[in-house]
């Protein structure tokens, strides 16, 4: 035991504090996601709100020990409304010396850090770049709260008469960490003990009893042992009533979809190639077939797009969903449904890039690629999505735009919204507005069917093939106006060019344009998209109790640009755009409305926190770079 704890006396009492932020890292076979899982489902359950945050390893499985195959979850719960995972850790749960190297930075002065201290063996302490041991270096973890537990010998000791072989025991070191911090956090046991006996019992008896006697165990260990001075207790969160589930940006986007289907009254076909971030999304489809759903796993990008175009040209809700370097290869088919008019919903689930990039990573690079990314004037709308939760609106929305206004929609998520996760109140499906679709079944005008004429929202009627009497020429090539037969004319082609670009400017929204926090008026107006929401959010509501004139906007319909946005940020002296990105929204207002926004932009594939705006917003209100550093010539930054 280290002297920083060696004469410390169990107080048994509970502290009560607003809100806890606990990051669990280690190797990706440590089971750290499995951990953070049931923290957050056990926090969720007793009440809290709460915010969750992934961080993958980009290696499928990284070298044991090595810095960069470290795998960690970050659990922020509160019994207050919360909009981040966290910006500071209290309590960091280490299970090897890479992850205490990566992550200790993270971790607020005077934080906690749980340390395995089986692991920090000479092998692994070179691995992760260490000369010597850390926790022998009173100055290497001076400032925290450092607590030494033996973590893979008490864990042996626990399981050894479970039956399981050397491997299978030190997989199961992960619950004597969770059982340790749940004593610590006053969290039970019962949802933990439950999910280890559905989950192992049937199969694997063995691993289940091990899983269980663990958890026990390092809960005991942590009431027992002369640890910790208290508890820290975090009350139920006042949440309005209902009832709520956890929910990822992953499968809000599938339940969406599914939803989209039952309000339209039609099947959902679901075609996509795997692709990380979004391989979610096909997964928790393909178990909804009884609600019609229909998944389809596609030899690649382009053979994925071009049946869900297939799909919606049948009459279902053709839809498909991929990362950016995915959507690259799905951009000519996506100009085939601009030149169709068929209703298809393209779900991005943005990861770093370019190319294979930070596939584990988030960003918010793709908004040029799905605003311009395809040949010819090819104009289809854009909707973001704001935050896990409302990966869910968001995606039903886009249905609602795809049908009335017979286009393709690209929905755009990232890795940090898909993979985090939230409370969400369950909707009422059944009060929800219907998606309507029409498809006629008899000839639009004397002259026979005209499959583009269009009505007063520039749609073409959406004629199911085998209709008698409604056929009609399908294909890439230019259509004549009215009829649809092929035309080569140079002005029929510029009059629809310019219809099809109309149709999409003038769409009206079918949920809120933008989520306001903050005044009307004021010095700095904070213009986001996605992911920031929460860091932004959190930010502004900091800067305007301390006095500040600071307002949120945030952005939900990309493209077209909600009507009235001028207005809104004519009223601003100063326009800050905070992207995970080099400024793609700031360059499309700057073109757009003649503003002088400025930038503030990360692409480090971590997503915004709140002092990160706090510190932007204030260096704007100071007339200096929000960014606060330059990149000059071709010197690295």
């Amino acid at each position: 035991m280290s002297n920083t704890t060696a004469n410390i006396k169990p107080a048994k009492q509970r502290r009560v504090v607003p809100e806890v932020t606990v990051r669990f890292v280690g190797d990706s076979g440590d089971g750290m996601q499995l951990a953070g899982l049931q923290f957050t489902d056990t926090s969720a359950l007793i009440g809290n709100d709460v915010s969750t945050f992934p961080d993958f390893p980009a290696e499928i499985r990284a070298p044991a020990g090595t810095l960069f195959g470290v795998s960690g979850f970050q659990i922020h719960y509160a019994s207050t409304d919360i909009y981040t995972p966290g910006d500071e850790v209290d309590a960091l749960v280490v299970m090897n010396p890479a992850a205490l190297k990566t992550n200790l930075k993270n971790v607020k002065p005077g934080g906690l850090v749980i340390v395995n201290e089986d692991a920090f063996t000479p092998a692994d302490l070179k691995k992760a770049g260490y000369a010597g041991n850390p926790l022998d270096d009173n100055k290497a973890l001076a400032g925290y709260r450092v607590i030494r537990v033996p973590m893979d010998k008490l864990n042996e000791a626990a399981v050894k008469d479970a039956g399981l072989g050397a491997k299978q025991v030190s997989r199961c070191k992960n619950f004597f960490a969770l059982g340790l911090t749940y004593w610590l956090f006053d969290r039970p046991l019962e949802q933990t003990l439950r999910y280890i006996e559905e989950k192992f019992s049937a199969k694997t008896p063995a691993v289940a009893k091990a899983n269980a006697l663990t958890l026990k165990a390092g809960y005991h260990y942590g009431e027992t042992c002369e640890l910790f001075t208290e508890q820290l207790q975090v009350e139920k969160a006042n949440l309005p009533p209902g009832i709520y589930r956890k929910i990822t940006g992953n499968e809000a986007v599938a339940l969406g979809m599914a939803t989209a289907a039952q309000l339209a009254n039609k099947d959902l076909v679901y075609c996509s190639y795997p692709i990380t971030p979004a391989s979610e999304i096909l997964h928790g489809l393909s178990e909804l077939k009884n609600l019609g759903v229909v998944t389809f796993q596609a030899e690649d990008e382009i053979c994925a797009m071009g049946a869900a175009i297939g799909a919606s040209f049948g009459g279902a809700l053709g839809t498909t969903g991929t990362s950016g370097p995915g959507l690259a290869l799905k951009s000519e088919a996506m100009g085939l449904a601009v030149m169709l008019e068929l209703p298809v919903v393209i779900v991005n689930v943005q990861r770093g890039g370019p190319s294979t990039g930070l596939p584990t990573k988030t960003e918010q690079a793709d908004l040029f690629q799905v605003v311009y990314g395809r040949n010819g004037e090819c104009p289809i709308p854009v909707i973001a999505a704001a935050s896990p939760s409302d990966c869910y609106a968001a995606t039903i929305e886009a249905f609602r735009i795809a049908a009335k206004y017979m286009t393709p929609v690209v929905v755009l998520s990232d890795g940090y919204l898909g993979n985090s996760s939230e409370p969400w109140l369950l909707p009422q499906v059944d009060k929800m507005e219907t998606i309507v679709v029409q498809h006629p079944t008899k000839a639009n005008s004397p002259e026979g069917f005209m499959p583009f004429m269009r009505d007063e929202n520039g749609a073409r009627p959406w004629a199911l093939p085998g209709t008698p009497g409604l056929e009609h020429r399908i294909g890439g090539i230019e259509k004549q106006d009215i009829t649809g037969g092929v035309c080569y004319d140079p002005a029929n082609h510029e009059r629809m060019v310019r219809l099809r670009a109309k149709k999409v400017a003038g769409i009206q929204p079918a949920g809120e344009p933008w989520l306001w926090t903050g005044p009307d008026n004021g010095d700095v107006l904070l213009v986001g998209w996605g992911n920031s929401f929460g860091a932004v959010k959190g930010a502004t509501l900091k800067l305007v109790a301390e006095g500040a004139r600071v307002a949120q906007c945030h952005l939900r319909y990309l493209n077209p640009l909600p009507a009235g946005l001028a207005e809104k940020m004519a009223k601003f002296k100063h326009i800050l755009v905070p992207e995970l990105n080099l400024g793609q929204l700031r360059t499309i207002l700057r073109s757009t409305f003649l503003v002088n926004a400025k930038g503030l932009n990360k692409v480090r594939g971590q997503p915004f926190t709140i002092p990160e705006i706090v510190r932007g917003v204030k260096a704007v209100l100071r007339g200096e770079d929000p960014t606060g550093k330059t990149v000059d010539s071709f010197q690295s930054a």
